[in-house]
Formats: structure tokens, C-alpha cells, sequence
């Protein structure tokens, strides 16, 4: 592993875009924003760079990464896309979709990158700081969330401090994030399936599809198999604090994740309330989740209880966030 590294920390603009690129060309990690969460960028096509990833992130070597570039054409020197995978394509990007498509023959994404898989994950992030480093780099750069492997993902700069500084080169501060939650992962196979759902609503794919998205094996999520996608691990962006779901009161000494304004039994009792969206707005919800859970694990809570979400639009994203975070590690 990396350490003890100098983190520098630049803030977002055209110096820190410069900076990111050279130190991606000379095989270093850098962490920046996307309309998600911020991601740990590494030079694609540098299998030593990407290593340092894995290792900086204790994150396991068979769990695919996603390549961020930054238009269709970069797209397409490293994934063949069919009729569907160029609709999705050309319909929502820039923005939160990864779409897993076969490699291109000479595709210049390192095998570790992809887990030894003959399909590559590639997504053009919605965000000018993302865009403004690919475009300065020239190529493909893989990145994963920027925060230690199974911990909650990041919104800002100062979380990817608090779990990377001293393990990676250069963070570039461009404020918080707008999604909050990962981008939606669709398999681009014989029948398009749903992989990992996010910040692109599974109806709104459907929508442009014209058809419903499979659902991905269940053996496909266990933590030991080979992931399809990034995300998919059963145990997976987890504060330290046991997560309790669909709470209906609150314990002595638990902190609370709250949805809307209804109020639970014990609420008086909860050590911290932190609420996602007070008007019950998914899309506000979804941008607070992993910040809101950050905060609540740092104060040490008994147990962290989490009002029950629907199912629906951003929720299904959230949901499935917060089930991985409840797995018992």
C-alpha cells in the first residue's frame, strides 16, 4: 500500500485540472468530484497505478472498476456498444449511467481494471471538475469512490481526507456533490439488465428501452462471487455503527436517520437526529444519505435506526445503499 504520502489539496479550477493530469500521467491517484460522489482516479491503461487503488482503498481485486472518459467517442475505443447501449448512451450521458458493454479488440483498459471480465464499465460523468481533468488527461481514468473499501461513500473533499490523506497524491475540492448517491449500472447483455441502482431512475430507463430491466442473478451479489459490476458486494458502504432499517422507534443511545416529517416513538431518547429530507424529497435525500450517515458514525451512536424510504424513483437507489450498509460485517 501507499502511505505516507503528502495528500495535497487544490481547489477546482484550471491549475488543479493540470495537476490532476500530470499526476494521473505519472501514475498517481487523485480524488475529484462528479455529480455523484467523488471518485479515486487512476490512469485506465496503468495497471501499477490502479493497483495502488485497490490497495489505498483495501479494496478486494476482483471487484470491477468503472472508466470515466469523457465523450462517446473516448467511449468507443474501449466498449462496443449495440443499438440499445448507444440509445442509453446518447440519451443520459453526461451523467449518473454506467453501462457495461463488451471490449473493444484492442481495448487499453488494464485487465485489473476490469477483473479479468471481457466487459468494461464506462460512464461520462455530468460534472465540469470531472470533465474538465479527463479532458486535460486525454484518457481514460478509473475511479471508484474515493473512500476506504465498504466505508460510506464520499460528498466532499474533507470525507475523502478523513479515509485517504496519506495514501493518495491530490484531492481537487469542487464543494459538494449533487446526486449523493453512485450512478446506475445497467448491463448491456442479451437482455439489459439492472446491476446496482443509483442516481438514474430504473423507470426512466425503461422508458427510453421501451421494455423492463432483468434483474441480475441472485449469486451475482454474494460477497463471494465475482461482482458483474462495480457496488454489487452484499456488504458494502458501511459506516461502523450497526444499521437498523425501517425503524419504528427509537432505542436508548441510538442516533436517527429520519425520512419526512412523521415523528417515532423514543424520539426524545435518539443521541442525534439527522433527517434526509424533512419534506420527504427522494432527490434530497439521496444527495444527504452518505454525508448524513457519515456524520451520525462519527458521534459513535449505539446503532444508527433508519426510518423506512419507498421504493420508488431515487428510492430504490437509497434503499438498496442503506440494505448494504445493514449487512452484519
Amino acid at each position: 500500500m501507499k502511505t505516507g504520502l503528502e495528500t495535497l489539496i487544490l481547489p477546482a479550477g484550471a491549475a488543479g485540472a493540470e495537476a490532476a493530469a500530470r499526476t494521473l500521467a505519472a501514475g498517481g491517484l487523485v480524488a475529484f468530484p462528479t455529480e455523484t460522489v467523488y471518485g479515486l482516479g487512476a490512469d485506465a491503461a496503468n495497471a501499477t497505478a490502479i493497483a495502488h487503488i485497490y490497495s489505498a482503498k483495501g479494496r478486494p481485486a476482483f471487484n470491477p472498476l468503472i472508466a470515466h472518459v469523457a465523450d462517446l467517442a473516448a467511449a468507443e475505443r474501449i466498449g462496443r456498444f449495440d443499438a440499445r447501449a448507444r440509445k442509453l448512451a446518447e440519451t443520459f450521458w453526461p451523467g449518473p449511467l454506467t453501462l457495461v458493454v463488451p471490449k473493444t479488440e484492442n481495448c487499453p483498459v488494464a485487465d485489473l481494471a476490469t477483473a479479468g471480465l471481457d466487459t468494461v464499465a464506462i460512464r461520462i460523468p455530468d460534472h465540469p471538475v470531472a470533465q474538465a481533468i479527463l479532458r486535460a488527461f486525454g484518457g481514460a481514468v478509473v475511479a471508484p469512490s474515493a473512500n476506504i473499501s465498504g466505508h460510506v461513500s464520499p460528498t466532499l473533499a474533507a470525507h475523502v481526507e478523513s479515509d485517504l490523506a496519506g495514501r493518495i497524491d491530490l484531492i481537487v475540492d469542487g464543494g459538494p456533490v449533487e446526486v449523493g448517491v453512485e450512478s446506475t449500472i445497467v448491463g448491456c447483455f442479451e437482455a439489459p439488465m439492472l446491476l446496482r441502482p443509483g442516481g438514474l431512475s430504473r423507470e426512466r430507463i425503461e422508458a427510453v428501452l421501451g421494455a423492463a430491466l432483468a434483474r441480475p442473478p441472485v449469486e451475482a451479489e454474494s460477497d463471494d462471487s465475482q461482482p458483474l459490476a462495480p457496488g454489487m458486494l452484499a456488504s458494502h458502504y458501511a459506516p461502523r455503527a450497526t444499521v437498523r432499517l425501517n425503524a419504528r422507534d427509537v432505542a436508548p443511545g441510538e442516533a436517527l436517520l429520519a425520512f419526512g416529517p412523521a415523528r417515532l416513538p423514543g424520539l426524545d431518547a435518539a443521541s442525534t437526529v439527522m433527517n434526509l429530507s424533512p419534506t420527504a424529497d427522494l432527490d434530497e435525500a439521496a444527495a444527504n444519505l452518505f454525508g448524513y450517515l457519515r456524520a451520525l458514525d462519527a458521534k459513535a451512536p449505539r446503532a444508527i435506526a433508519v426510518m423506512a424510504i419507498p421504493e420508488e424513483e431515487l428510492g430504490e437507489a437509497i434503499n438498496d445503499r442503506l440494505r448494504r450498509a445493514a449487512v452484519a460485517r
